[in-house]
């Protein structure tokens, strides 16, 4: 794939990855000194990754526990500032341990910097991952 242009794209290529489950190459978007933030993590559950290693590390195990299918209702909404991005959007598949269906209604505000992610604040109910299946980030250990 052609290097994406925008932050609306590049966001388009990162949900591309994580639904072929290439999470080295969905880590490879993030800039070395990016930050990932959950506002809303329930207790136990990180709520700021601070470095592209600390993503990664979150990250790994994401497909051992979830199984992504789809992506719908994507909408990417531009703000003021042409590299920060506001996406609302559904992530649906199922649990692995369980076979339970997965879905998850996500709001992400991205900045992307020289063709990298450097700031992802997500949004999501904090509820869904307290069904057997999801915990990948261990913190119910």
């Amino acid at each position: 794939m052609p290097e994406p242009t925008s932050p609306a794209d590049l966001y388009r290529h990162s949900l591309r990855l994580l639904l072929d489950k290439d999470i080295a190459g969905w880590v490879g978007l993030w800039a070395e000194d990016g930050v990932m933030e959950f506002p809303f993590a329930p207790e136990g559950w990180p709520r700021r990754l601070e470095g592209k290693e600390a993503i990664a590390a979150y990250m790994r195990p994401y497909p051992d526990h979830i199984d992504l299918h789809d992506f719908p209702e994507l909408r990417i909404h531009q703000t003021t500032d042409p590299q920060t991005i506001v996406v609302e959007m559904r992530g649906v598949g199922r649990l692995v341990e369980t076979g339970a269906p997965f879905d998850m209604t996500y709001i992400a505000v991205v900045t992307v910097r020289n063709g990298h992610i450097t700031s992802y604040r997500d949004y999501w109910n904090p509820l869904a991952v307290l069904q057997p299946g999801t915990d990948f980030a261990g913190s119910r250990r």
